[in-house]
């Protein structure tokens, strides 16, 4: 990934939540090259999250890997606390953390719909919650939602549902805390390649990239470091008079 460069964030004490792949990998590594100091966790150990480990420690800066499932509220706390304690406080909460299934609605059991909500709605609560009391005058609060929450996608009603709850809860957080100057919004990705593009077959790649390519104002998917240059720009003071919105990183999909 190429180092962006964005003085504006450097020096900020950033929690990153759900770093080890993907897009919030590539926030992570995004904010730490632009040189923030960053918290970041993962669920479950992989060589994922040991080659993430790696690279942070050839970045300059305070960096830390940590393990905390954010569904289980405990977790979240603990999170939070061992951000704060390491950084020495908050500047910009970033929840990234979330899973999905594709599953027909009509067979939609009920633990599923919980699952999907606990970790990508009310993990995001609890963090938030949690960070409050830590973060600093004019901080920022991100949470990554989905472009699919507006246009709606089969099989996935109860994805859809906990990120378009999200802008719910940005709009409300950010009115009730804008006058402590703490700033609340959304970073809604569209089709963005990752390294799960790299489990596919070549087929099954080459049709996904064709298909939403086609249907994008830029004709092509979008990359993390894509999504990181919005996120950035929110941590960042830049964006100090930007608060309760939803920013679409989408490349122009219809």
């Amino acid at each position: 990934m190429p180092d962006l460069v964005f003085p504006a964030v450097r020096g900020k004490k950033v929690l990153i939540t759900g770093g080890a792949r993907g897009i919030g990998r590539g926030l992570v590594l995004a904010a730490a090259s632009a040189g923030a100091n960053v918290v970041t966790c993962y669920r479950t150990p992989s060589d994922a999250v040991d080659s993430l480990a790696m690279e942070l420690k050839e970045t300059g800066g305070e960096h830390h890997v940590l393990r905390a499932d954010v569904s289980d509220p405990a977790q979240a706390r603990q999170l939070v606390a061992d951000a704060v304690e390491r950084l020495g406080g908050l500047d910009a909460v970033v929840n990234n953390a979330g899973t999905i299934s594709h599953v027909p609605y009509a067979e939609l059991e009920l633990a599923e719909w919980q699952r999907i909500v606990d970790t990508n709605l009310t993990a995001v609560h609890v963090v938030i919650q949690e960070s409050l009391k830590h973060l600093t005058e004019g901080a920022s609060i991100i949470s990554i939602g989905s472009r699919s929450s507006e246009a709606g996608i089969p099989l996935r009603a109860h994805y859809t549902a906990t990120k378009a709850a999200l802008v719910g809860l940005t709009r409300s957080l950010a009115k009730e805390f804008g006058p402590r100057g703490i700033r609340v919004n959304v970073v809604a990705p569209g089709v963005i390649a990752t390294e799960a593009m790299d489990a596919m077959t070549e087929e099954q790649r080459t049709l996904m990239t064709e298909r939403y390519s086609a249907k994008t104002a830029l004709a092509r998917l979008g990359r993390p470091e894509e999504v990181a240059g919005a996120v950035l720009f929110l941590i960042s003071d830049l964006s100090r008079y930007v608060t309760g919105e939803t920013l679409n990183v989408d490349g122009g999909i219809s």
